[in-house]
């Protein structure tokens, strides 16, 4: 599926009114509902919460809970067969996990954190090998970016912001798109600049060469 690069469709807003084709509308199932018989009441109160009768894109939050990918998977599929849904994700998955679940389903797209701090070469290859959106959350690293000297250089060099940067970063790698929190305009403008920033290779070494892990949402 198509994702636009910083997570944000251009967005028509016409008499207070997202058009919907200029957005893609997530949402997943948290791990209680992932036991076969609870997949399609899931999504059903997940868009009755949203006030829609479908979503673009429907993932599984964690592999845990009811998860077991035999019985989940195919449920999934039958509620993307309903059309209650037009694809199926996961979300912090490991490459095995992936791996098993490309056994039972087409990944539409996989969500999980990344961050200069904290990101894993093998989902990032295992996306491109597979052709399917690595969704990175917590692109800025819950903020922590903004405190990074590399990261801070070379946004004064382009003049730019630290989560410009960042996000730069991380779209510079094929397949991925980021979905970064935005409290204000002025943040979300910011974000937004990342879209015309392109960072060379000796910036983007620089980035990965950064020694420092700092994973925000562990197991």
């Amino acid at each position: 599926m198509n994702l636009p690069p910083v997570g944000l469709g251009t967005m028509g807003i016409e008499d207070d009114t997202v058009v919907s084709d200029a957005v893609t509308v997530a949402t997943k199932l948290w791990t209680d509902n992932l036991a076969a018989d609870g997949v399609r009441p899931g999504t059903e109160a997940s868009l009755d919460r949203l006030g829609l009768d479908r979503v673009d894109l429907l993932y599984v939050h964690r592999p845990r809970g009811g998860y077991d990918p035999e019985t989940t998977l195919p449920a999934l599929e039958t509620v993307r067969e309903a059309g209650l849904t037009d694809s199926v994700g996961v979300s912090n998955f490991d490459v095995e996990q992936l791996r098993t679940a490309s056994e039972y389903i087409a990944i539409d797209a996989h969500q999980v954190e990344f961050h200069p701090f904290w990101w894993q070469r093998s989902l990032l290859n295992h996306a491109q090998r597979h052709d399917y959106p690595l969704v990175a959350y917590s692109p800025l690293a819950g903020g922590q970016v903004f405190e990074d000297p590399t990261i801070a250089a070379i946004g004064e060099t382009h003049g730019t912001t630290p989560a410009a940067v960042a996000i730069a970063w991380a779209t510079s790698y094929d397949t991925v798109v980021t979905i970064p929190k935005a409290s204000s305009r002025a943040h979300l403008e910011g974000n937004l600049a990342a879209a015309d920033l392109e960072l060379d290779d000796e910036e983007i070494a620089r980035i990965e060469a950064i020694e420092r892990e700092e994973e925000l949402f562990p197991e």
